[in-house]
């Protein structure tokens, strides 16, 4: 959305909802060698069936239907059980609606980088560009070279439109990179053994939906509430089983330190929980993760949630910077920082992101604040490599910024302590904020930087005041008669056109300490209406000098 002045509108900030769902895990110790070939056999049976389903529900497309979706669940049942059949069909469909939604993705990364290098071929050479957008091709021979990329992303983009208008969804069970590993061994410092391991263990599936009502909440994959796990096995495997009615009981026991209570309360009342066992062939260890849906936490009115102040978040690649702002938009105390170290494997980045949340979740309690302001960020159209073609550093600075996981963990950990997560748009945040509060709060003992700036301005457009500073008027004389120098406090506040706190000792050297103590109180002033004008009067008596000089002038 546009302006008169040719800036982009900002969207109104809104209150982030809280999670609706709970994940916990647990390894599974001390296995013993007959449990984990009990589970390798089970996952790799149910892991082929979930293939040909996938398969089946691919080739399906648009034409899915309820009674398809029986049908391949017929076909399922007599080869494992009918609940197994039926977390194996929906496992399909999820899959395949992710495929769709990735597909969608695709193509609209593709039609921002073919806007882009119409726009960039459409210029002279060496053109310059703006801020806006980049200019022109540096030599005829990278012009000659875009060209030919442009009707290769309008090949890719055509056959991307033409799968989304068939239904047609490509997915890899396993996942397509560690199927590419397989052709790069060399490179990935791998064996075939060890390859194969881990296609195996990504392939595998035992995973179960729990049903409210059936006993401790699932009838496939069940946890008693002293820990023990026990597996419904498939018909081909039933006679694996060590335990009644076809089930293999574990020889671990289980115990969630996080949220314990939680899933125990919901195993004894027999409400729903969903159960994966899954296995990590690097480290050599089998997990247990149950997940159960919450009721969604009502959402806190803006206003209440700002009540207390905010505290402006600026995500950047390595750090989150913070300041808090009291309930009129000033900055209060120091900024803070909060470092993430982002290289290296998943779980390591995970792991950082989650410290840092946790940090800037007990500062903001010990603050006493109930809101915390991030942007609302999406990187993808800036990401896309035609819009900053030479600049590879910037654009593996962009890719690997965590906006979406950092805002959905977040979102997660303040739910629990009762602190809102506001995201407000992050248009001209940085460079409103550097322009008009970095220098301001920079000074002998802070040095304050452009990020600092740019979380001063994420918390007040949060609060619904204007990022911009307003310059003091050329005051008439001494008093406050130019009206207020900065538009920090909203018209209807309270207290606004109050006097200001006087500030202890002399404002200039001619002027004594505890001088105009009382300027804004109206009953310590001789004025028309009040209670001074009531006190008993009594003039004191004159000097000496001054009586004789008035009895030789009367003289």
């Amino acid at each position: 959305m546009g302006s008169v002045s040719g800036l982009r509108v900002p969207a109104a900030p809104f209150v982030v909802p809280g999670p609706t769902g709970v994940t916990v895990r647990d390894r599974l110790k001390d296995l013993a060698d007959r449990d984990a070939e009990v589970l390798r056999l089970v996952g790799a049976h149910l892991g082929a069936l979930a293939s040909r389903d996938l398969k089946a529900r691919c080739a399906n497309g648009l034409g899915h239907s309820a009674r398809s979706w029986a049908g391949r669940k017929r076909v399922l049942t007599p080869e494992s059980s009918s609940r197994w059949a039926g977390a194996v069909t929906k496992a399909s469909h999820d899959q395949w609606a992710l495929g769709r939604r990735c597909q969608a993705a695709h193509v609209q990364e593709l039609e921002a980088g073919m806007r882009m290098l119409r726009h960039r071929l459409s210029l002279p050479v060496r053109a310059k560009g703006s801020k806006r957008a980049p200019g022109g091709y540096r030599s005829r021979r990278e012009w000659h070279a875009k060209s030919r990329r442009l009707a290769l992303l309008e090949a890719r983009h055509a056959a991307a439109v033409a799968d989304w208008r068939a239904g047609r969804v490509r997915v890899v069970r396993g996942g397509r990179r560690l199927l590419n590993t397989r052709h790069h061994l060399a490179d990935a410092q791998l064996t075939e053994a060890e390859w194969r391991e881990r296609w195996e263990a990504e392939r595998c599936f035992l995973s179960a939906d729990g049903e409210s009502g059936k006993r401790y909440g699932n009838e496939t994959i069940r946890v008693t509430p002293d820990g023990e796990v026990s597996i419904k096995l498939p018909a081909p495997l039933a006679g694996l089983a060590n335990a009644p009615h076809g089930r293999y009981a574990l020889s671990s026991r289980v115990r969630f330190a996080h949220r314990g209570s939680e899933w125990a309360d919901r195993v004894e009342t027999n409400r729903a929980i969903a159960y994966r066992i899954h296995h990590d062939p690097t480290r050599g260890r089998w997990y247990l993760t149950a997940s159960w849906q919450i009721s969604l936490t009502p959402t806190v009115p803006l206003e209440v949630a700002l009540a207390q102040g905010v505290i402006g978040v600026d995500t950047n690649a390595d750090h989150l910077a913070a300041w808090r702002l009291d309930a009129h938009g000033n900055p209060v105390g120091n900024p803070r920082r909060f470092f993430y170290d982002l290289s290296g494997a998943a779980d390591h980045c995970d792991a950082q992101v989650r410290h840092a949340l946790s940090r800037l979740l007990n500062w903001a309690k010990t603050c006493g604040v109930a809101a915390i302001a991030v942007e609302d960020l999406n990187f993808q159209a800036e990401k896309t490599r035609e819009k900053h073609g030479r600049k590879r550093r910037f654009r593996q600075l962009i890719s690997g910024m965590p906006t979406g996981k950092l805002r959905a963990r977040l979102a997660s950990m303040a739910d629990r302590t009762g602190i809102s997560v506001i995201a407000v748009d992050p248009a001209y945040t940085s460079k409103w904020g550097a322009q008009h509060w970095q220098k301001p709060l920079t000074s002998t003992t802070r040095r304050s930087t452009r990020h600092d700036a740019a979380a001063v301005a994420i918390g007040r457009r949060a609060q619904g005041h204007p990022i911009r500073r307003r310059t003091a008027p050329p005051p008439q004389h001494q008093s406050d008669a130019a009206g207020h120098r900065t538009a920090q406090a909203r018209p209807d506040a309270l207290g606004r056109e109050g006097p200001r706190p006087r500030v202890p000792g002399p404002r200039t050297r001619c002027v004594p300490p505890g001088r105009e103590a009382k300027a804004g109180d109206q009953r310590a002033q001789h004025r028309s209406g009040y209670a001074a004008e009531l006190e008993i009067w009594q003039q004191d008596s004159l000097p000496l000098s001054l009586q004789e000089w008035f009895h030789y002038a009367s003289g």
